[in-house]
């Protein structure tokens, strides 16, 4: 083994990966973490793939304001999961201004009054392909290290406790009958 053999297996051997270690669920457990803690789940979703596409990128962009302003944004990122997926081979295919028009529409409707605002919760429908896509790219990437969760994290499953605490309250909150005086 000739010296330049060697600075080659060094460098694969210390070479980091500039992604960090992308961590997937499956979509029933995206679909439970959605509807339980009332969408707040899919915020941290967006955040997390805005995050992804900086690091992988190498790019300048800031995720917290991407998803805080995803009015503006949530189209671009479903373009760019599918045409990253597509790049790994992806067979499923989607139209990306259906499904942020979609998700708008239905987010929107929280503004109906009680109880049919909750039909604003499935919001999350909308993100499901893209969701699926991106799962399906990271898995067939060699770039950086994926693991699949199989069990709730610490922080999931606080996120379902508080979930269903405020679930008990808007239950009772929409049975309860207002007092007439």
């Amino acid at each position: 083994m000739n010296n330049q053999d060697t600075v080659l297996d060094n460098d694969v051997l210390t070479t980091s990966h500039d992604v960090d270690e992308q961590k997937i669920i499956s979509l029933n457990k995206f679909i439970f973490l959605c509807i339980i803690s009332f969408g707040m789940y899919q915020i941290w979703w967006t955040y997390k793939t805005w995050r992804f596409f900086k690091q992988k990128e190498k790019s300048d962009i800031i995720p917290v304001a991407r998803t805080i302003f995803s009015i503006f944004f949530l189209h671009s990122l479903f373009s760019r999961i599918l045409d990253y997926a597509k790049a790994k081979n992806y067979s499923g295919s989607y139209s990306a201004t259906a499904l942020f028009i979609g998700y708008l529409v239905v987010s929107f409707l929280s503004r109906l009054p009680e109880p049919f605002w909750v039909v604003s919760i499935l919001s999350f429908t909308f993100l499901i392909p893209p969701f699926n896509a991106l799962n399906y790219a990271k898995q067939n990437s060699t770039d950086f290290v994926v693991t699949e969760e199989t069990s709730f994290s610490t922080r999931q499953i606080i996120l379902a406790i508080v979930g269903l605490i405020f679930w008990a309250l808007v239950i009772v909150g929409l049975t309860m009958t207002p007092v007439v005086d």
